[in-house]
């Protein structure tokens, strides 16, 4: 990657400009023009090493979300994957090393579809769901910096949740912008007139109200959404342990403090099948540079005593935003942008 490609990646994938003109204004920061910025993006994203440039929401303020896994039988597991895709709600959806080896995150707009969802996907597999949802979050979804693998080491040592706000009601154009934003923003001069027009506002009624949602909370973060493996980084394990319920809060904040750990968070076991309830995932370039992290992690937190797993993930078969809502109706003008996406999401990685 080109130093001009990592500045536009590295720099903005948070802070997007909330302007007419979005575009304009970080070419203008990175010292190159309008189409120059359009281009790259296009092709960044042609190529797979981004997923989008748009929002992250705070899941629980939106609808429900959680953490899945099946244990597929190795010569169904690609099957058994089909069925998981087959709902638009399933965001992410990856093969990793253990006896429950497909895992995927499903979002939803409420809990009752949330368990339609996992309930049809347990009788057409036959096989019984692991639903694991947040219980606490420690640490979700800040960026993914390019020159340290994730976290940057400056990290504040102090790490607040953003999706412990209450849930919210949206209205009826809130509705239809959100459905527009899914997706990403259009690769155009002015994303934010498309959106208006998917959605029935003003360019300038899009911009304040996206403005607002970030300063709500609704958004954590706006801006270009990478995807680490195919930008080098293509070692990616989720650590989990097993931890004592008094001890969990104090140890997941001092965990989620640590450079190197990207997410971090509590969620239920399942026993007997499932005895871990503290998540983290640590990525890097190669699979002993992040087994050496994680033995750093576990020296230099009173981890050693619990028991834990690494769980690295082997292949793909979804990494996109969460859907929250049927998608909006595009203008012909992102139609494009939007093909390129969905030819590269119907493809799978394998280390």
């Amino acid at each position: 990657m080109d130093a001009a490609d990592f500045n536009l990646l590295n720099r903005f994938q948070r802070d997007f400009p909330l302007v007419i003109r979005p575009f304009r204004r970080v070419a203008t920061l990175l010292g190159c023009t309008e189409n120059d910025v359009l281009a790259a993006l296009r092709r960044l994203q042609a190529e797979g090493k981004i997923s989008r440039v748009g929002a992250v929401f705070a899941t629980r303020r939106l609808g429900v979300s959680t953490l899945a896994a099946l244990a597929a039988p190795p010569g169904r597991l690609e099957a058994v994957a089909a069925v998981v895709n087959d709902y638009p709600e399933v965001n992410h959806n990856y093969q990793r090393e253990n006896a429950f080896n497909l895992w995927f995150v499903l979002t939803a707009a409420s809990r009752a579809r949330l368990q339609a969802i996992l309930a049809d996907i347990e009788q057409k597999t036959g096989l019984q769901v692991l639903d694991l949802p947040v219980l606490e979050e420690f640490h979700i979804d800040l960026g993914f910096d390019l020159r340290h693998g994730g976290r940057e080491p400056s990290t504040p040592k102090s790490v607040a949740s953003a999706d412990n706000g209450s849930p919210v009601e949206l209205s009826e154009a809130d509705r239809l912008l959100l459905a527009a934003l899914q997706p990403g923003l259009p690769l155009l001069n002015r994303p934010y007139c498309a959106l208006a027009r998917q959605s029935g506002l003003s360019e300038r009624q899009v911009v304040e109200k996206l403005r607002r949602w970030l300063q709500q909370g609704l958004i954590k973060r706006l801006g270009v959404i990478v995807r680490h493996r195919e930008l080098g980084y293509r070692a990616n394990a989720m650590v989990v342990w097993d931890i004592p319920d008094a001890d969990i809060g104090e140890l997941g904040r001092s965990l989620a403090a640590q450079a190197g750990v990207n997410l971090c968070y509590r969620r239920p076991r399942r026993l007997p099948d499932w005895p871990y309830n503290l998540f983290c995932m640590v990525h890097g370039r190669e699979r002993g540079e992040v087994l050496e992290q994680i033995e750093r992690l576990r020296a230099g937190q009173p981890l050693q005593v619990f028991p834990h797993s690494v769980l690295f993930s082997t292949r793909c078969f979804r990494q996109r935003g969460a859907y929250y809502l049927p998608p909006a109706p595009l203008p012909d003008s992102g139609k494009e942008d939007r093909r390129r996406l969905s030819r590269f999401e119907a493809a799978t990685w394998t280390s």
